[in-house]
This record gives C-alpha cells, sequence and structure tokens, in this order.
C-alpha cells in the first residue's frame, strides 16, 4: 500500500528500532517514518537497566538514546504504549493494539526478544522476576537493598550483572546455574573461571550444576528455591535469566520465514522485499564464520539499523562487523569480540587470577576467532581487527606482553 508521502513504519521502538530511525534521516529517506513501541518511553538504552540504573547512578535522560527533541526536529512520528498485533502483507498495513490501522511502503520489524519464563512451580509468585525493561529495573531495585536476599536462576551475563549490583545495594545474592559453570554458553572457561572467584570474592554465593525444581512462596510471595536434590535456598526475590525468546510470532503469522528468529539477509531483508527485520529479534548470516544465527548485543542492533536503512534509501551496504559484547561487574569492564566457533587453542594474554588479561581464541591454523578482555581495552581493540582480519597470530606472539598487539604485521 502507498502513500503520499511513502512511509516506513517501524515495529519496536528499543535501540534497533530508534537507530534505523536515525539512519534513514541520516541516509537521507524524505518519507514519513511512524515508530511504534509498546512501552511508554522513547527509544532508550537497556544495557544500563542491569548496572548503572539499578543501582540509582542512572537517569532517564542518560538512558535515552536520544533527546526527547530530537523526533520532533527529525519528523519521526512516536506512538508509544501501544504495538503492532497485526500484519497484512498483501496490503501492506498494520494493525496497532490500540486499533490504529497504519500502511507502509517499507516495514521494519525491530520486535526485539523476551525473557525466557521459568516452566516451574511456582514462577507465578509476587517477588520472581525478569528483566527487560525500565519497570522490571525499579521493580527488582525496589526488592533489593540492606537485609534482602536476592536468588538469580542463571548465571549468564544479565544474572551475573544484576548479582553485582544487588551486593553494591547492600543486598546478599547466589546465583543458580544449571551449567558446571556460569557463562557456560557465552564464553570460555578461563573467563568464566575469573568471574566466579571475582563473585565469590565480592560476597555472591554461586551454586553450579544446580537444578531448580520450584519457587516456594509464603502469602504468595517467593520465599525460596527449591533445588532437586532438596537444597532450599531461603530468599525475597527471584530474578530468572535463563536467556531469551524472540518476538517472531507477528512475523510467523505473516508467513515470514523464521528459524529461531525472523530469517534475513545481509541487508537485514526477510522473505517479504518490503519488509526487513533487524535486532534481537533475527537469525542472520554471521559471515566472518560461515553461518547464520541470532545475535543479542547493541552492536548487532546498530548494525543491523545500518543494513536497512542503506538499503531502503539505497546505498552502499556497511560492511560487515565483528560482532562485540561488553559487561560490566564490580569494577571489571569485560570486552569480547568474535564467537569462538570451531576454536581448537586458547591463549591468555597477562595474568588470568588478576584483571588486566585478554584470553584469544584460536583455529587449528592459529587464526584468531575471538578475544575476552578483562579491564584490558588496547587487548580488546587489537584483537577485534585480529578477529576481522582472520589473522593468522603464533601463540607465543600472543602471549607476550611485552610485544603491543598493534603492532603485529598481519
Amino acid at each position: 500500500m502507498s502513500q503520499d508521502p511513502p512511509r516506513i513504519v517501524i515495529a519496536g521502538a528499543g535501540h534497533a528500532g530508534g537507530s534505523a530511525a536515525a539512519f534513514l534521516r541520516q541516509y537521507g529517506w524524505k518519507g514519513a517514518i511512524v515508530l511504534v513501541g509498546e512501552e511508554p518511553n522513547a527509544p532508550y538504552q537497556r544495557p544500563p537497566l542491569s548496572k548503572a540504573w539499578l543501582k540509582g547512578e542512572a537517569t532517564a535522560e542518560s538512558l535515552a538514546l536520544r533527546p526527547a527533541r530530537f523526533y520532533a526536529q527529525q519528523t519521526i512520528e512516536l506512538r508509544l504504549g501501544t504495538r503492532v498485533g497485526a500484519l497484512d502483507r498483501t496490503a501492506r498495513q498494520v494493525t496497532l493494539s490500540d486499533g490504529a490501522v497504519l500502511g507502509y511502503d517499507r516495514l521494519i520489524l525491530a520486535l526485539g526478544a523476551r525473557p525466557r519464563a521459568l516452566p516451574l512451580p511456582g514462577a507465578e509468585l509476587a517477588g520472581v522476576k525478569a528483566l527487560r525493561g525500565i519497570a522490571d529495573a525499579d521493580a527488582l531495585q525496589a526488592a533489593l537493598g540492606p537485609g534482602r536476599r536476592l536468588a538469580v536462576i542463571g548465571g549468564g551475563y544479565i544474572g551475573l550483572e544484576v548479582a553485582a549490583s544487588a551486593r553494591a545495594l547492600g543486598a546478599e545474592a547466589v546465583v543458580i546455574e544449571r551449567e558446571a559453570r556460569v557463562l557456560a554458553r557465552v564464553a570460555g572457561h578461563t573467563l568464566s573461571a575469573f568471574l566466579a572467584a571475582q563473585h565469590w570474592a565480592h560476597g555472591v554465593e554461586i551454586l553450579t550444576d544446580a537444578q531448580v525444581a520450584a519457587i516456594e512462596g509464603e502469602a504468595g510471595a517467593a520465599r525460596a528455591v527449591l533445588l532437586a536434590d532438596g537444597r532450599r535456598i531461603p530468599c525475597d526475590a527471584v530474578l530468572v535469566g535463563i536467556g531469551a525468546v524472540p518476538n517472531s510470532e507477528l512475523a510467523e503469522a505473516a508467513g515470514l520465514d523464521c528459524a529461531g528468529g525472523i530469517v534475513v539477509d545481509l541487508a537485514a531483508r526477510s522473505s517479504d522485499p518490503a519488509i526487513y527485520a533487524i535486532g534481537d529479534c533475527t537469525h542472520r548470516p554471521l559471515p566472518l564464520y560461515g553461518r547464520s544465527g541470532r545475535l543479542e548485543s547493541v552492536p548487532n542492533a546498530i548494525e543491523q539499523a545500518k543494513q536497512a536503512a542503506a538499503d531502503i534509501c539505497g546505498r552502499p551496504p556497511p560492511s560487515p562487523e565483528v560482532p562485540w559484547f561488553w559487561s560490566d561487574q564490580f569494577d571489571l569492564r569485560l570486552q569480547m569480540a568474535g564467537l569462538a566457533f570451531a576454536a581448537h587453542e586458547v591463549v591468555v594474554r597477562g595474568t588470568p587470577d588478576a584483571p588486566g588479561f585478554a584470553v584469544f581464541h584460536l583455529d587449528a591454523e592459529h587464526r584468531v576467532l575471538a578475544v575476552e578482555a578483562v579491564n584490558a581495552p588496547a587487548d580488546f581493540m587489537a584483537g577485534r581487527l585480529l578477529v576481522a582480519k582472520q589473522a593468522r597470530v603464533p601463540p607465543a606472539t600472543l602471549r607476550d606482553t611485552t610485544q603491543p598487539l598493534r603492532g603485529i604485521t598481519i
């Protein structure tokens, strides 16, 4: 369905959707842009929610992706407090949850992901929380403080970040992880062991190989986590951090190709040429690794927003980027670049029993696949470049801290 002027509707006002709207204007799109968001807030940064916002160190202004005046200045229409509830690809229109119908020339699905629900007895009790938006963070913050105890189910980055923030707020924290180590699915053994030790040193109890059986309550509120081996972990609140599920139901119902996320190409195009998808809801190519997958990160959201905006505006596609991530816990700055698929060897640069080291993951030909850095920004930046260039570097060279990595001849 064509409008005069042409219209782009962006479904989802998170980091991906907000960035796409801005890039469209930056790249020269003159038509209408409507940004639809389920939350009452204009696009904001989510990573600080588990850290600075939870600890009371951030403001709504510092969290905002762009100043409030930006959207009016760029003639970007915000439709907040509503969501796209139905998609008619034939008519090229979407129906919002408030009943409004919008036609589109191009549609960008920036639907994000939602916390995976805990399918166990007691998950519905008061005090059992997940963390995705500002309202979630505010509710969690209210449950923390001196004399309180938080049980975190899931030893991923969100769980560890919240545990660190809980300690900063004076609460006790215990992390319950079903795998043999924390970060088992997203980090190597060296970084995992280091972070576990740091959490123990800061008073966080970590239970691994621990299977949750149920959450027990009193008067309708969570009071303990019951493990499969019979252990009972008393608590005042529970954070469930067991991963995220892509919000791809709208796309699936509309008949778009989906496979654990909305399938897109390197221009963020879906199987419908008028529809793009970006951010956490997508299953995208990973050209450096010869495969595809789903990435949950701000850098990925921004990269795909650029891809979609460039394609719509007829600009050359941006160069594929190295996937990268970060996390802040206590006084530690973690920076990771690349994906350790088919890693054959692990090389540690520096001393892994203290901050200021990096871990490199190499394939059988000593090609740098990924780097994990702790308070080592120079090694992270150099490692990220090595990953991008698919550089082959002798392990001895990586271990030699007397030689700056920036000086390596590739």
